[in-house]
């Protein structure tokens, strides 16, 4: 892999970064748990996480964000070897993604919410500057929204404590629509922040509703749609670049793969190719 100079990690600029979700299979594809389970180890043969940071900042980014299900410990030594691997490359922990949980489900609210807390304790050990957590997988009733509310409110308080940013996403049933999104940010004035994902959304208004919440967003999931394997639908992806460069986005595009080729870093190069203009 040529080496490149990363991009610098700032504050109030478009810069680069790389979800860890876009290199599932480069970590040897770690199955998934969540808030009814226990963290299992990495497999054998994958690339070990902790060498994660280096391979990124070669790639030439400088930010990145990690999803929960990949840390195969929670051990406090080892974190604190994955923060010191992250310096070490000078690589940005911008986001820990914690995704499951459904603070509005009718039984397991509160169980999920103390599961969140406890990845948000590990977001703060790792130095990461925001936690990004589900606000509910429930539909988007009145009452659905204000469990929501209430939630997103201790979680925030408990992350605010240690320094922590708390983010939502338009995702899951919840957060389906703009005005959803918008009602929880506008009640919580301030204490929680926004990432907006391109391709959470889809269908004939996907547009004006992305235009509608990009104003807000703290940071962007920037994902491309592949049609076939190095075959992208730069349509759409030019499209959503140019309305968040139109909202006066300045936060991370945090670079999405998630097609079935399994060449990632090639579909990362080609993504980065096309983001590299609006930075």
């Amino acid at each position: 892999m040529k080496a490149m100079t990363p991009s610098s990690p700032s504050s109030g600029k478009p810069r680069l970064s790389v979800s860890s979700w876009s290199l599932h299979r480069t970590l040897g594809s770690p199955p998934f748990f969540g808030a009814g389970g226990d963290a299992r180890a990495a497999p054998a043969n994958g690339l070990p996480l902790l060498d994660l940071p280096k391979r990124i900042a070669e790639f030439g980014i400088g930010t990145m964000e990690l999803c929960h299900f990949h840390l195969p410990s929670r051990d406090a030594a080892y974190l604190a070897q994955l923060r010191v691997a992250l310096q070490a490359a000078n690589v940005e922990l911008w986001s820990l993604l914690i995704d499951d949980g459904d603070i509005t489900h009718p039984q397991n609210a509160g169980r999920d919410l103390e599961w969140m807390k406890g990845w948000i304790d590990v977001a703060a050990q790792l130095g990461a500057k925001n936690a990004r957590v589900i606000a509910g997988k429930g539909e988007p009733t009145e009452e659905n929204l204000e469990k929501s509310r209430q939630g997103l409110e201790t979680l925030a308080q408990h992350a605010g404590a240690q320094g922590v940013h708390l983010l939502i996403e338009n995702w899951c049933a919840l957060l389906a629509r703009p005005e959803h999104v918008l009602w929880l940010l506008d009640k919580s004035e301030g204490r929680i922040g926004l990432n907006a994902d391109f391709g959470n959304w889809s269908g004939p208004d996907k547009y004006d509703a992305l235009a509608q919440i990009f104003p807000r967003a703290a940071g962007c999931h920037t994902k491309a749609r592949f049609t076939a394997p190095h075959q992208m639908d730069k349509d759409d992806f030019v499209r959503c670049l140019d309305l968040a460069r139109a909202s006066g986005f300045s936060g991370p595009h945090t670079l999405i793969y998630d097609g079935e080729d399994a060449d990632e870093w090639g579909h990362l190069a080609l993504e980065r190719e096309v983001v590299d203009s609006y930075l």
